[in-house]
């Protein structure tokens, strides 16, 4: 099995993945248990002082004030995170919370929080044992960082509150930590309060969030050139010295992959065999570079700002070099929000620009001699009219979900936390999005390819019938009579979540960006 050594110099995308989705080993370097030893001491010696440190001998937020005895810090420590673990609605996807607390362990392991290097051990070891705690849908507004959902997850360390087992079986934490020979964390100075203190859920939100559009992207690319091959279209408007008198990288590579998806096709360029001859096509097909190019900028942007926090140590108080523990705001999700928000708007376009390619490919008045519908006999069949239809609706809520959570806030802790986030909101909308948005092209393709069988008499590029045989072999069935469409739309969903769209492609065009 991979596996993935933590050390203080932040992590990767690629072992957020490994770990949130491949069940990756996590160990500690030797650099880090050393960091967190060191420390630790300075936490420690800060204890022993009659002066009151935050986050040390100090209660937390509004009540940071009081100046708490050493008898009472243990209490305090397993306090915080019991009253924080106040989540409430649905369970929280298994790989977003292995994501979360592989990145607060990422965190601690900095040796910025002060915690005791037992306790990162068994943090690592809690996820080596596929144990997951209950999270919940809400409790976080992203500032304090992620409170609620990782104070859940604290509460799994301590032996209190529910987990899923390796098995899927929710039990109580006590029980799986024991099977898995783990014994409960008694937390003490600033260890409760190091352990929720942090961005790290909207954060592994925003890294799988990335490799799925990133996949997305590149297959949205491909029912594009489908759609402008069923249309008869033209192609000239992908070449290359087109798209390099507007340098936008996005642009230029969505045109790039759109033209070697082309390659070879015998269906583009039939403007003038046409009855009513066309000048150009329809902006959502001639612009889709423009508008696939523009998110793909977009998310170069929110990797950029990815990359940064996965370098960060985020918790308050933190421990510098220099032995101070200082307070800070670092926790504050702004930066992780912002991108979030923008990958929705950026999905919610590209959703909407495949769901017009699919309804001109559905209108014989637009479509350039295609049966209405591609039905197989209109009017004894409907042929896709209905598909269109939950297509236009999953567009319809991404623009919803588009709506900006980062533009909102709302004041908490008797108002010293009078500004928030909203950052784990934006993730949590972004997943339901990047989950429309795999339905909204996959109902493309399904159009398409059903469009590109009905041109008889023309040959598609090579690398579109390698997409139309990868996807009937997946179940998605071609052209015929009316059927039980649902199954149908289930296997096109499946093939492009998958990946299998972009993997029946890239042996014909190459890799595609």
């Amino acid at each position: 099995m991979h596996t993935v050594v933590v050390g203080t110099s932040g992590t990767t995308a690629e072992d957020v993945i490994a770990v949130a989705r491949g069940n990756a080993r996590v160990e500690l370097s030797g650099e880090a248990l050393d960091a967190l030893a060191r420390a630790r001491e300075i936490v420690d010696a800060l204890a022993a002082k009659p002066e009151p440190v935050y986050g040390v001998s100090t209660g937390f937020g509004a009540l940071a004030s009081r100046h708490i005895s050493p008898e009472l810090r243990a209490q305090l420590q397993r306090n915080i995170v019991r009253s924080h673990a106040a989540g409430m609605g649905p369970r929280v996807e298994r790989e977003v919370v292995r994501a979360l607390m592989f990145l607060r362990l990422k965190t601690v392991a900095s040796g910025h929080t002060g915690v005791r290097p037992s306790v990162a051990q068994t943090m690592a070891a809690v996820l080596n044992a596929g144990i997951t705690p209950v999270v919940h849908e809400y409790g976080s507004l992203g500032c304090s960082g992620d409170l609620a959902p990782l104070s859940h997850c604290a509460l799994a360390l301590m032996g209190e509150g529910d987990a899923e087992g390796p098995d899927g079986v929710v039990r109580p934490a006590g029980e799986l930590l024991a099977e898995a020979g783990i014994e409960p964390v008694e937390l003490r100075e600033k260890e409760g309060l190091a352990l929720l203190n942090g961005t790290d859920g909207m954060l592994g939100m925003l890294v799988m969030a990335l490799a799925d559009l990133d996949k997305l992207y590149r297959s949205a690319d491909i029912t594009a050139a489908l759609t402008l091959e069923a249309l008869l279209g033209t192609e000239k408007v992908l070449a290359p010295e087109l798209h390099a008198i507007r340098p936008h990288p996005g642009q230029g590579a969505s045109a790039a992959n759109m033209a070697a998806v082309l390659k070879g096709s015998g269906l583009t360029g039939h403007f003038q065999e046409e009855s009513a001859p066309r000048v150009q096509d329809a902006y959502s097909v001639r612009c889709a570079p423009q508008v696939a190019g523009a998110g793909r900028d977009t998310m170069a942007h929110a990797a950029l700002v990815a990359s940064r926090e996965l370098a960060s140590a985020v918790d308050n108080p933190v421990v510098l070099p220099d032995g101070r523990v200082e307070s800070n705001g670092n926790f504050h999700g702004a930066p992780v929000a912002y991108v979030l928000d923008f990958l929705a708007i950026a999905a919610a376009d590209l959703g909407s620009i495949a769901e017009r390619r699919t309804d001109r490919l559905l209108d014989k008045n637009r479509s350039h001699g295609l049966p209405p519908f591609l039905a197989d006999d209109a009017g004894v069949d409907s042929g896709l009219m209905i598909a269109q239809y939950t297509q236009a609706a999953l567009v319809s809520e991404m623009k919803r979900l588009a709506v900006p959570a980062s533009a909102d806030s709302i004041p908490s802790s008797a108002m010293q936390e009078d500004h928030v986030s909203m950052g784990w909101s934006a993730a949590r909308k972004l997943r339901t999005a990047i989950d429309n948005l795999t339905r909204i092209i996959a109902i493309e393709l399904y159009a398409a390819t059903r469009a590109i069988e009905l041109r008889h008499g023309l040959t598609a590029a090579p690398a579109s019938l390698a997409a139309i045989a990868a996807a009937r072999a997946a179940g998605v069935e071609g052209p015929g009579p009316d059927r039980f469409l649902a199954p149908d739309l289930a296997a096109a969903d499946a093939f492009v979540r998958s990946g299998g769209l972009v993997a029946a492609v890239e042996p014909v065009t190459g890799p595609l960006a």
